[in-house]
């Protein structure tokens, strides 16, 4: 196994032979700074020490957490099920359920605290709402778990971003490994060539509007450094202000590097010299997602600037016959212009651990599939 599996870190990354390839170049690219440097220059509000595992001599970053309560959720998976499900509660429009259910998760938040619930080692897990996998196979999902096994006991072992629609047979052989299936979000998928009539329709009255309101798009040669700080800020008002202080807090940095690495392809809507929303997207084994979306919300909301980013994106994802990934959130909106729902698991491998962190994670499973995601289809959240 130790001949098929190798860790790497900041001390001896220096001896990882990256392999010549797109993904390998990418890899290297994305990971040796977090190595170096650590995660937090580029992302503001992530804790976490950052390592590398090659399986067969592919690279795999992998995220190994001890606690940090206040992480972004990308790599704290009490922010994922708690800190961020309290804020969600708002969305159900109902006080009563609102208390109750944030009552419950006072008091199971309790419980995986003293559980060490965040005592975690993360598998691929690139700091983005969304980890797109290279091309691993099942086999090798598991030949990864039997190495941080023996090199992490006691650790609670994960994979996440995982769907049957995506990850079908991965889900089957770690199930088949002893992982739980935990649900962690409702996503949504628009394959390439499936939109209807109806759908592309809309799609291409929202393309419209760049044209009515004077925007012109703008692709990675055309994004300078002078537009960094203007990038983040965008970002950061759609997903930091508007939605949630958890999300990944990009810096400067994270967008430096995206544009001078080309780690992110970045495409923006400019009008009169001025960016007004932002969009940032990598892709990998024939599909793509946008890590990086934002526009300025100070904007009048009649303006359209979301439908007008969407239909870009999507256009993106059209061009090239990708897969879109389009995360979760504002759910009717996605499917009325093609996207399917699906169900996004985490791996979740708890062996080892306490008894009480392996009761919270059953616990967790059971609402989840009981009550939690039934109440998002529901309200097609």
């Amino acid at each position: 196994m130790k001949d098929r599996v190798t860790q790497y870190d900041r001390d001896s990354v220096a001896g990882l032979d990256w392999p010549d390839t797109e993904y390998g170049r990418y890899a290297r690219e994305y990971l040796t700074p977090l190595l170096e440097r650590g995660a937090q220059p580029f992302i503001d509000n992530v804790s976490t020490t950052v390592k590398v595992l090659t399986i067969d001599g592919l690279p795999v970053p992998i995220t190994v957490n001890e606690a940090d309560y206040d992480n972004s959720y990308v790599c704290s998976p009490y922010t994922h099920y708690v800190s961020y499900a309290r804020e969600e509660l708002a969305l159900l429009n109902n006080r009563l359920l609102e208390g109750l259910l944030s009552l419950m998760l006072s008091g199971m938040g309790w419980m995986l605290r003293q559980a060490r619930f965040n005592r975690v080692v993360q598998v691929n897990n690139w700091l983005l709402s969304t980890n797109l996998y290279p091309a691993l196979n099942a086999e090798q999902l598991t030949a990864i778990l039997d190495y941080l096994r023996q090199t992490y006991p006691g650790y609670t072992l994960m994979y996440r971003s995982l769907s049957r629609d995506t990850s079908g047979e991965h889900i089957v052989k770690l199930q088949g490994y002893g992982c739980k299936l935990v649900p962690s979000r409702q996503i949504y998928l628009l394959h390439p060539n499936t939109s209807g009539s109806k759908a592309r329709w809309l799609v291409k009255r929202d393309r419209n509007l760049l044209a009515k309101h004077g925007y012109t798009e703008v692709g990675p040669e055309e994004i300078t450094r002078e537009d960094i700080p203007r990038i983040v800020e965008l970002y950061r008002l759609l997903y930091i202000d508007k939605y949630s202080t958890y999300n990944p807090q990009f810096t400067e940095a994270y967008i430096a590097l995206a544009l001078e690495r080309r780690t992110l392809q970045i495409y923006g809507l400019r009008k009169e010299g001025r960016l007004d929303a932002v969009l940032g997207f990598y892709e990998r084994e024939g599909a793509m997602t946008a890590p990086l979306f934002g526009y300025d919300t100070s904007l009048p909301q009649s303006l359209g600037l979301y439908r007008m980013l969407s239909a870009v994106l999507i256009g993106l994802a059209g061009s090239r016959e990708l897969l879109l990934h389009e995360s979760s959130g504002v759910g009717q909106f996605k499917r009325n212009r093609g996207a399917a729902g699906a169900t996004e698991y985490s791996a979740v491998y708890d062996r080892g651990t306490s008894l009480l962190n392996r009761c919270g994670w059953s616990f967790l499973e059971l609402l989840l599939r009981r009550i939690g995601m039934p109440l998002i289809q529901r309200l097609k959240l």
